[in-house]
Order: structure tokens, then C-alpha cells, then sequence
């Protein structure tokens, strides 16, 4: 009768045990990136912050959890920006509407980038800008400042002095923002917003590029006003437009809350913004 060994049979030298390790590696990935594929298309999808539009909210380094779900789903949904290369219609299913508030992802109307910035005017809104504040539709969104402070601009270290100031909407959604003592789209035109189309701006209000500036703008009406979407941007070659008007199928999902973060807030000088990670947006 032939012993039957109870011992595992190790690969029998460097190069059998090489491909084993390889074997397991692939099946493993093989096994994961439908269930991850899944997960980032329909629940949630992480996003990294990568510059200072969003600040106070939002950090460079900032892990943030986007729900995919929120909004229904488009062809922009798929992770990776792969639905943009598939053979699917405009629209979305189970479409839900944003609300004045929400800190949202979208694919820019303009550039081959994702955006995540905080949604201002709703379809059918005038939204202008004056003294600082938010007019919606003739009346202004409360302010109240905070306090003061002081941060070294992640880039290149310049150090900024911001009044952080608490925002409500009308609905009565409150967040912080920030407030330079200079300001690029200060006195910005009135924005008339389109249907199907939401503009957008940035927390830190004197330091994003968004939804205020021109470049991204169809030609303001006679009136002064801006009221269309769709046009093509009418910059010069090399120059990169603004985002405009964003179109509702280019959103992405919501972004709910900050996970994790590789910000250890050494660049503040009057204490590092508390409160953001595990908090929803």
C-alpha cells in the first residue's frame, strides 16, 4: 500500500514558485475588478481632491465618496470615463434632480477633466453676483463670517489671509466658504440658467475657476444677460474654457462625504478646518 502524504508539495524552484505567485495575483485581480467595476458604476465611486477650489469643504489629498446613485445614471457614470467610448444614448436612467447645495462630480462640457464643485443656480434661476454674496433670483444667500484665516496656497506656498464665512441657501442648506481680499468674477454678468443645465461655483469663491467666468459662456444676451448653453467657447488656441453651463447628463454622482485624507493641514497658521472627514458635504 502507498503512504499518502499529508505535506503540501511547494513548487519546485525559484521559477515554478515565480509563475505560482503570478497565478494567484491575476485571479485575485481577475476576481476583484468586476465586483470594484460594479461598485464604482452604480453605489459609490472615491474620488481624489486635487486643487484648492473647494476649500474649506475640500482639500488637496481629500478621498471623497461620490454616490453614484444620487442622479440617476448616464453614460458618464461608467468609472474611467469608458462611457464616453461606448455605444450608449444621452440621457439617464432613474434620473433624480440635484439640489441647491450639493457639492457635485461631473465631466467638464469643455475638457477632457472631471470637476467637483459646489451646484448654485438651478434650471429657470438668475443668479448674479454682488457685494460679495449670492443673488438668487433677486434675493441674496445669508452670510455670516466665522472667523479669520491664514494658509499656505498648496502650489506654491503663497500665504493667503481668507474670511471664512458660514452660506445658506434658500432651501436653508448652510456650508462654509472662503472670501479673499481679491477676486477674478467679483461683478461677473447675470446668469440666466437654461433648462436641463446647471451652474456651478467653488467654495473658495476667490480662488476657483467655475461657473462665473466667460470663457465657457454662449455671448450674453441684449439685455446683458446670459441665457443660453450649447455655444462653442470662443477662446484663444492653447486656452482652455471654462465650464459654463453643465448640461445634467454630464453629472457624475454626489459627493457625500471625505473618507480619508493625506492633508495634515500643516499649511494653516490659524488652525486646521475640523469636522470634514466623515461628515457629510
Amino acid at each position: 500500500m502507498n503512504d499518502i502524504s499529508e505535506e503540501t508539495k511547494e513548487p519546485a524552484d525559484l521559477k515554478d514558485k515565480f509563475f505560482h505567485e503570478v497565478k494567484e495575483l491575476v485571479v485575485t485581480i481577475l476576481i476583484f475588478l468586476p465586483v470594484w467595476f460594479f461598485f464604482s458604476l452604480f453605489i459609490y465611486e472615491l474620488r481624489s481632491i486635487p486643487s484648492e477650489s473647494m476649500v474649506p469643504n475640500l482639500q488637496v489629498g481629500d478621498r471623497v465618496a461620490v454616490s453614484k446613485f444620487a442622479y440617476g445614471y448616464s453614460k458618464h457614470s461608467v468609472p474611467l470615463g469608458l462611457g464616453r467610448y461606448l455605444p450608449l444614448g444621452d440621457g439617464r436612467l432613474f434620473a433624480s434632480q440635484p439640489e441647491r447645495g450639493d457639492v457635485v462630480v461631473f465631466r467638464h462640457p469643455h475638457a477632457d477633466k472631471v470637476m467637483i464643485k459646489r451646484l448654485i443656480g438651478l434650471p429657470g434661476d438668475t443668479v448674479q453676483m454682488a457685494g460679495g454674496r449670492v443673488v438668487i433670483n433677486g434675493k441674496p444667500m445669508d452670510q455670516e463670517t466665522q472667523r479669520e484665516v491664514k494658509y499656505h496656497e498648496a502650489r506654491k506656498g503663497v500665504l493667503f489671509t481668507a474670511d471664512e464665512k458660514l452660506e445658506t441657501t434658500p432651501e436653508g442648506k448652510s456650508y462654509l466658504i472662503h472670501q479673499l481680499p481679491f477676486g477674478n468674477y467679483r461683478d461677473p454678468p447675470i446668469f440666466k440658467v437654461p433648462e436641463g443645465h446647471f451652474l456651478f461655483m467653488g467654495d473658495n469663491r476667490d480662488n476657483s475657476t467655475d461657473g462665473r467666468a466667460p470663457t465657457g459662456h454662449c455671448p450674453r444676451n441684449e439685455n446683458g444677460v446670459v441665457d443660453k448653453a450649447g455655444c462653442e467657447p470662443d477662446i484663444r488656441p492653447g486656452d482652455e474654457a471654462s465650464i459654463g453651463y453643465v448640461p445634467f447628463d454630464l453629472l457624475i454622482g454626489r459627493a457625500d462625504t471625505v473618507l480619508f485624507t493625506l492633508n495634515f493641514c500643516g499649511r494653516y497658521e490659524s488652525g486646521c478646518p475640523q469636522g470634514r472627514v466623515w461628515k457629510s458635504l
